[in-house]
């Protein structure tokens, strides 16, 4: 069983900064890529961010240059840094994370519950 789990998420007001975690337990052999999404309500969720298990990312159109998305995978952990932040990014950040499972070594995906994030004054 793989558990992933966000925090980091509140209340913040425009032009400010937030670090979300997602860290993954459980049976873990490793992890391959690693995505944060997004879904505002009424909205579609939305992917915000990608890293791949080799480190490389890439970003939304409505994020780069305001979001990094990292890992540091002696931890089985990974970041989202969003700086700038506007009430548009408001909404409930998830990541998604492709798990090889020790036990079998198959891959699966797994989300974790969601982190609010507000931008508001």
């Amino acid at each position: 069983q793989v558990h992933l789990v966000e925090s980091g998420g509140g209340l913040v007001q425009p032009g400010g900064s937030l670090r979300l975690s997602c860290a993954a337990s459980g049976s873990i052999f490793s992890i391959n890529d690693m995505y944060w999404y997004r879904q505002a309500p009424g909205k579609e969720r939305e992917l915000v961010a990608i890293i791949t298990g080799g480190g490389s990312t890439s970003y939304a159109d409505s994020v780069k240059g305001r979001f990094t998305i990292s890992r540091d995978n002696a931890k089985n952990t990974m970041y989202l840094q969003m700086n700038s932040l506007k009430p548009e990014d408001t909404a409930l950040y998830y990541c998604n994370a492709i798990v090889v499972v020790a036990s079998t070594l198959s891959e699966y995906p797994y989300w974790g519950q969601g982190t609010q994030v507000t931008v508001s004054s």
